[in-house]
């Protein structure tokens, strides 16, 4: 890990996440009745978890609005909550200003091309390698999991490693 990267990341204070393709594998899936149906990693889930008992805050940002969202945040206790964003430039500067943190102290993993000025403006920007290759060369990281399949988890163990967290949150698991 360079130098610059450790920084980065160590200077974070709050990690957001997109949803389609980051803390999903990008699949929409509908119900008959047109009920739309996610599904999200339990792994990634107490990476999430962990990542925020070590201090650092979580968030999520997405440009589209599902329930199954709203519910899987409330069960892993994220609060800072923005979607039906349009404007992730907007949605970001929202939540910063809600966890009362500067940009460089902010991270943010996307997926894609409306991400794009988030990831250009935060401190420490992931993606995953199903990403463009516009977004993957820039960005600060390219996790080698999947999104949706072990990705967030890959990024809140590389964020709590360089906060010299990670210890910690394992030893917490097993107490």
């Amino acid at each position: 890990m360079s130098e610059d990267l450790l920084e980065r990341i160590r200077r974070g204070k709050l990690m957001i996440f997109d949803v389609d393709g980051v803390l999903t594998d990008g699949t929409l899936y509908f119900s008959e009745a047109g009920a739309e149906l996610k599904a999200f990693n339990a792994r990634d889930g107490h990476g999430l978890k962990m990542l925020k008992e070590s201090g650092v805050e979580v968030a999520i940002l997405s440009a589209r609005r599902s329930r199954a969202v709203d519910v899987r945040a409330a069960e892993l206790g994220i609060s800072l909550v923005e979607q039906g964003v349009a404007d992730k430039g907007k949605g970001f500067e929202s939540l910063i200003a809600r966890a009362r943190a500067p940009a460089e102290s902010a991270g943010y993993m996307g997926d894609d091309l409306v991400d794009m000025p988030v990831l250009a403006r935060c401190g420490f920007a992931a993606s995953v390698p199903e990403a463009p290759e516009f977004v993957r060369e820039r960005v600060h990281h390219v996790t080698r999991a999947p999104g949706g399949r072990g990705a967030v988890r890959e990024v809140c163990e590389l964020i709590m490693r360089a906060q010299n967290t990670l210890d910690g949150a394992i030893a917490r698991q097993l107490a």
